[in-house]
C-alpha cells in the first residue's frame, strides 16, 4: 500500500477535477480501486502502489486539460483513464468524414496517441518514419474541424527545399510553381473530399496550400495549420512558422528526422524545436516508429533495412 498527495492550488480547481456531485471522482475511484479525499486544496490518494501512481497521473493530466478548457467533460475523464491504464480503445478515436461517407480510425496505439494529442493541444510535434500516418491523420483532423466549424480555414504548408525555397525561376504561375511540393498534402485531402469541394474551398480561401517561404509576415487566427516535412526547415524558418500562430488556432508539425535534406552542417528546425519546446505546457510531442507503419508490408521491411547498422564490406 502507498499514498500520494497532490496540491491543486485552489478550491475551484478541486471542484473541476472532482466534477459535479463528484462524478469524476467516483469514476476514478471505481476504475483504479483507490481511496481519494480532497481537503485543504489537496488531493490525498491511498491504495496499491500501481493504482496510486496511475491515479496521480490521471489527476495531473486532468488538471492540464482543465487549465486549457476551463471544464472537464465525462468523456475526457474516460479518455485519460483509458490512456493511463492502457485500456484505450482505438475505435474511440475515429474521425467521421461526413461528406465522404467514411470513418477514419487510428490503426495503432501510437496513431491513437497522435490524434489525442491533436485534440488536447494547440501545438503538436509528430516525428516518425514514412507510412506512419503523420500527414494523413493531421489532414483528417483538420477537415473534421473545418466541417464542424471549430476553425475558419485549413493551411497546409511544406518547405520547398528542393528548390531552395526560391521558386521564382520555375515556369508558370504560383500554383504551377508550388504544385509539385504540395502534392502529398493534396493527395491526403483527396482521400477525404472530392475534387469539386476541394476547388470550392480553395477558391473561398477555406483551404490554402502554400510553401513555407510564403508564411512570413502573416498571423493566422482560427486556423488549423499543418507543416509537413518539417525536418527540412532551418531553425529560423521553424521560429518564423511557429510565431504565425494566432488566436483560436491549432498547429501540427510533422516530419521524419532520418530524412533531412538540408545542406550539411545545417541543423534541422524540427529536431531543435522538439528539444527546445519540450517543457512548455500546451505543447505535445508524439513519436511514431516502425510499428505504426500502415502502408504496404514492404515499407516496414525497408525501414528496418535502413535502420540496421551497415554491414562491413567483404
Amino acid at each position: 500500500m502507498s499514498e500520494a498527495t497532490i496540491s491543486v492550488v485552489d478550491p475551484k480547481t478541486l471542484l473541476t477535477l472532482f466534477g459535479t456531485r463528484d462524478q469524476h471522482l467516483r469514476k476514478i475511484r471505481e476504475a483504479l480501486g483507490v481511496t481519494i479525499a480532497g481537503r485543504n486544496d489537496r488531493i490525498h490518494i491511498e491504495g496499491e502502489d500501481q493504482a496510486v501512481a496511475q491515479a496521480t497521473e490521471v489527476f495531473e493530466q486532468l488538471r492540464k486539460l482543465s487549465q486549457r478548457h476551463g471544464a472537464l467533460a465525462s468523456d475526457e475523464v474516460d479518455g485519460v483513464l483509458a490512456r493511463v491504464t492502457g485500456k484505450e480503445n482505438l475505435s474511440e478515436h475515429s474521425i467521421e468524414m461526413l461528406h465522404a461517407g467514411r470513418t477514419i480510425r487510428p490503426r495503432t496505439p501510437g496513431q491513437a496517441r497522435y490524434l489525442t494529442a491533436i485534440r488536447d493541444h494547440d501545438l503538436v510535434f509528430c516525428v516518425g518514419p514514412a507510412g506512419t500516418g503523420k500527414t494523413y491523420l493531421a489532414v483528417a483532423m483538420a477537415v473534421q474541424a473545418l466541417k464542424q466549424q471549430q476553425i475558419r480555414k485549413i493551411v497546409l504548408v511544406r518547405p520547398a527545399v528542393e528548390a531552395g525555397e526560391s521558386l521564382g525561376y520555375l515556369p508558370g504561375d504560383l500554383q504551377a510553381k508550388i504544385h509539385p511540393y504540395l502534392r502529398p498534402l493534396l493527395d491526403a485531402l483527396r482521400e477525404m473530399m472530392d475534387y469539386d469541394q476541394i476547388k470550392r474551398y480553395t477558391d473561398q480561401d477555406l483551404i490554402e496550400m502554400i510553401p513555407l517561404a510564403y508564411m512570413r509576415g502573416r498571423t493566422l487566427n482560427e486556423a488549423f495549420v499543418i507543416l509537413d516535412e518539417a525536418q527540412n526547415t532551418t531553425l529560423s524558418q521553424m521560429k518564423m512558422f511557429l510565431t504565425r500562430m494566432g488566436a483560436g488556432s491549432k498547429m501540427v508539425v510533422s516530419g521524419d528526422t532520418t530524412q533531412v535534406d538540408l545542406p550539411s552542417h545545417t541543423r534541422s528546425g524540427l529536431i531543435d524545436a522538439v528539444t527546445r519546446l519540450s517543457g512548455i505546457d500546451g505543447v505535445a510531442h508524439v513519436t511514431l516508429d516502425k510499428t505504426d507503419i500502415v502502408r504496404h508490408r514492404l515499407v516496414s521491411d525497408i525501414v528496418n533495412a535502413y535502420d540496421e547498422e551497415p554491414r562491413k564490406r567483404r
